[in-house]
């Protein structure tokens, strides 16, 4: 699964966890290792333009996704057959915009541009929240999604810290005992 990360925003951004989330959440949806992704951050200006060429809508947004034409007329939820080897598509964040919207949440900005990246790659695999029933769909599970990422992170960070305890036990016990 190749995951692509282009920071044109001007704000920091930690590029290995947006890959992180992509990739946790494709993983989890069951989608082929061979599609393609680019993930673009780009300024609220940048935003705008899109925002306003592709839907008709005035302003910046948090996040937009465009899935390849040649797979935009396919249904690519997980019951669907497998898409193969394709490019799957873009997500384009904005970070400015999201930093604001994380205020206003009460957390950071990582974490809203977590969310946000689930919620595109989630538009490109064919969920939507028009009606409230895909609305609940869709939001339910990119907060499954986040939240089981967020716990294997933290499984993982709590593995690391106890071989970093064990290495320096066995390494003082070695001590000792010479």
């Amino acid at each position: 699964m190749s995951i692509e990360v282009a920071n044109e925003s001007g704000i920091a951004v930690d590029e290995s966890l947006i890959v992180s989330v992509a990739r946790f959440a494709l993983d989890a949806m069951g989608v082929s290792p061979a599609v393609e992704l680019a993930i673009t951050a780009v300024t609220t200006e940048a935003m705008s333009e899109l925002h306003e060429r592709w839907m008709d809508e005035p302003g910046p947004t948090d996040v937009m996704a465009f899935p390849m034409d040649e797979l935009a007329e396919e249904t690519r939820r997980p019951d669907a057959p497998d898409i193969g080897p394709a490019l799957l598509g873009d997500v384009v964040l904005c970070p400015a915009f999201a930093r604001d919207q994380a205020r206003k949440a009460g957390h950071g900005l990582p974490d809203e541009l977590h969310l946000l990246t689930v919620h595109g790659v989630l538009h490109l695999l064919g969920y939507d929240h028009a009606e409230p029933e895909q609305e609940r769909e869709m939001f339910s599970l990119q907060d499954r999604l986040l939240a089981e990422w967020r716990a294997a992170r933290e499984r993982v960070a709590r593995e690391e810290a106890q071989r970093r305890t064990d290495a320096r036990v066995l390494g003082t016990a070695g001590l000792e005992d010479g």
